[in-house]
């Protein structure tokens, strides 16, 4: 309550409140100078107000006494609960961690004071969660509480805790949070195999590194705590089986590593052991991390292909061997236990000319064609074995056929030799050289012989020295030649090779005789130089010429050809009287097509233009045109046609074709009525075409068509 000294209670003075809240949150009653609070008050919101106040005269309204100040202080209670800074809180420890390991930390504040009294002080309790967790009533701080917790138990945990004010005692306001604990996994479970024993059945014709089975060993743990490896420690099929782990399943794959076979052996027993891949050293003490179990692995027959005793043949034979000579056998047998026979027989796509054939009972291979080594030395054949009860059971080898050679073939010369010699030679001058070859192999090396042949020897005019070394040299016998008397010598020589049996042939040098210059260089021969000129030979000129010969024929032709074209008919107009037939496979109209011709001529042939110029070629100067004499009117059609076949026969302005002129108008009043076979008659046998004969050669095509046809009805 604020009072002036000057108020004397008659109401003169006014009392008026100025600042923080005035006439919001406090009111003063003017007359008397109380003041109020309009509305509760909240520390939190404002903890201080400073307010002014001042007496005035309510006439005039001058105050009365200096302004006064005055503070306001709001003095707190209890009234705000304690607030986490989280609703919820999530947390995570590894499993089998120890008591007392830390979680997490959970802060709650109190809006209070904390200056006056216990209204702010918070202390912490769990409502939820024992015995597991713990929490530090002053920190917050959550811990493990109990010993071992396993995550394969249990592996979510909600724990409640509350905070409370005015040091947790009776009448404190509280709040509460909820933290959400989960346990992270550890390897503290070795794998262990849900049973001892597995069993697989495998056919002895499964392929390599294709699975034979699964087997899998639990782990509680997961993520790379639960990862798997397994291995074959042990057993009779250590090497003939192999396992791989799936890394999406965890599985062990149990795969073949060599091929299997039933009639070898039909049971094999494995060892395998499943071991954890990442290990903590802390749970050693749990015992070891692995597990082991047997695996039994039965195989089953089926019905295999024969099995040759070798993967390939090779075979030698000689290239003169006679015909159905046996060169080498194959040999394969059924590996079942019913050890069916085997038929052989040759891939024929291996031996196209079909050179060798095989015993199908024994499998011996014979030639049946000839061999030759220098034709072809390797023959690579297939050869198949085939089950004959089943012969889709079958399997091939490769076999390899060497021809061996025989001294079949007669040396000859390296060369075409064609030498020359000097009319003023010397004798016992050098004037070539020879050397020969053999298509034959030595396995020695080739040795031959050269010599002139004996018609040669006493009357040549050349001699032969053989040097010993697979060459021989020609020498000259006399001192001088004539080319005018003799211009070409040829010098039989004899070639003959040291195998056996001894072959030797017959060759022939030319030799020219020319004249040279005192050094021995040739001038000119007699017959034709031994050397080229660089010019075009003699052949090369004959084809020249006649490419071009046969370019002017082809140039004449085609002019002759569009000259002739220039003359066929080109149908254009709708007054032309005739259908022109330009080939007899084309198919035409028919009766109904009348815009080939124009049927007025038939009412009135005197209606026919004298002057008017064929339309379908090109008018020559060097033909006037005719004139056509005018029909009466009681001309007969027949007669009409043939006046205008023999004008045409005549006409030497007509193309070389033939040329068909059709009257056949049908209509209303047509004087001439229809000439058309197909409509005039009522059959076939009515119709005579022997007329057709008579209408000259350009109608003979028809005549024979239709002659033709009376004669297959009479027959």
């Amino acid at each position: 309550q604020l009072h002036s000294d000057q108020d004397k209670g008659d109401g003169s003075l006014k009392y008026i409140l100025s600042g923080d809240g005035a006439g919001d949150l406090f009111i003063i009653n003017e007359n008397t100078g109380d003041i109020q609070a309009t509305k509760r008050l909240d520390r939190e919101e404002k903890p201080v107000y400073i307010l002014r106040a001042q007496a005035i005269n309510r006439r005039t309204g001058r105050p009365v006494e200096p302004e006064s100040e005055f503070i306001i202080k709001i003095h707190d209670i209890n009234d705000n609960e304690p607030m986490f800074t989280k609703d919820v809180y999530n947390a995570s420890i590894p499993e089998m961690s120890d008591v007392g390991t830390f979680v997490v930390q959970v802060t709650a504040t109190d809006a209070d004071d904390p200056t006056y009294g216990n209204s702010a002080k918070v202390v912490y309790s769990i409502l939820q969660g024992q015995p597991y967790f713990s929490v530090e009533s002053e920190t917050g701080i959550i811990k493990t509480a109990l010993l071992n917790m396993d995550r394969e138990n249990r592996e979510q945990y909600q724990v409640v805790i509350q905070a409370k004010d005015m040091g947790g005692q009776m009448g404190g306001l509280s709040g509460t949070t909820t933290v959400n604990i989960t346990l992270t996994d550890v390897n503290d479970n070795p794998p262990r195999f849900p049973q001892s024993t597995y069993q697989f059945r495998a056919p002895e014709s499964t392929p390599l590194d294709s699975p034979v089975g699964r087997i899998k060993a639990n782990d509680a743990d997961v993520d790379e705590n639960a990862e798997i490896e397994y291995s074959i420690t042990e057993g009779d099929g250590y090497d003939m089986f192999g396992i791989t782990t799936d890394k999406d399943t965890q599985e062990g794959i149990i795969t073949v590593k060599k091929a299997l076979d039933f009639e070898s052996k039909n049971l094999y027993i494995l060892k395998v052991e499943a071991t954890n891949t990442h290990v903590d050293p802390r749970f050693l003490y749990l015992g070891p991390f692995k597990d082991s179990a047997t695996v039994r692995i039965q195989v089953e027959d089926v019905d295999e292909p024969p099995m040759f005793s070798r993967p390939a043949y090779i075979m030698e034979v000689k290239e003169d061997v006679p015909l159905n000579s046996v060169i080498g056998t194959v040999t394969a047998q059924d590996p079942d236990a019913a050890k069916n026979p085997v038929k052989y027989s040759v891939d024929r796509h291996t031996d196209m000319d079909r050179v060798f054939n095989i015993n199908s009972g024994n499998g011996s291979i014979f030639t049946s064609k000839p061999l030759d080594r220098e034709t072809l030395l390797w023959h690579n054949i297939t050869v198949i074995a085939a089950e004959i009860n089943n012969p889709k059971q079958s399997s091939r080898v490769p076999v390899f056929i060497k021809v061996l050679d025989v001294n079949d073939n007669a040396p000859e010369f390296a060369m075409f030799y064609e030498t020359f010699v000097c009319e003023n030679a010397k004798a016992e001058q050098l004037i070539q050289t020879l050397s020969a070859v053999d298509k034959d192999d030595s396995y020695n090396g080739h040795q031959f012989s050269f010599s002139l042949a004996p018609e040669a020897a006493s009357s040549s005019n050349f001699t032969l020295q053989d040097n010993r070394d697979n060459t021989a040299g020609i020498f000259t016998r006399k001192t001088r030649y004539n080319r005018h008397e003799t211009s070409t010598y040829f010098l039989p020589v004899v070639i003959s090779d040291n195998d056996y049996p001894i072959q030797s042939s017959t060759e022939t040098v030319t030799i020219r005789v020319c004249a040279c210059d005192h050094r021995g260089k040739m001038l000119s021969c007699n017959a034709e130089a031994l050397i080229h000129p660089t010019g075009l030979s003699t052949g090369a000129l004959i084809a020249i010429l006649l490419c071009i010969i046969i370019l002017l024929v082809t140039v004449v032709l085609f002019a002759a050809l569009r000259r002739q074209r220039k003359k066929e008919p080109l149908i254009i107009s709708k007054e032309d009287i005739r259908d022109n037939i330009v080939s007899y496979n084309d198919e035409g109209g028919g009766e109904e097509d009348t815009q080939a011709f124009d049927i007025g001529t038939l009412r009135n042939p005197e209606a026919i233009d004298d002057n008017k110029l064929r339309r379908d070629i090109v008018p020559e100067t060097l033909f006037l045109p005719r004139r056509t004499a005018a029909a009466r009117d009681n001309t007969d059609v027949r007669d009409f046609i043939n006046q205008r076949l023999k004008e045409n026969d005549t006409d030497p302005t007509a193309p070389p074709y033939d040329s068909l002129a059709t009257y056949a108008y049908e209509g209303n009043g047509s004087v001439a009525e229809s000439l058309s076979s197909l409509e005039s008659v009522t059959t076939d046998g009515d119709q005579d075409y022997d007329y057709l004969s008579d209408w000259g050669p350009r109608f003979k095509k028809l005549a024979d068509m239709y002659g033709s046809m009376d004669s297959d009805k009479d027959s």
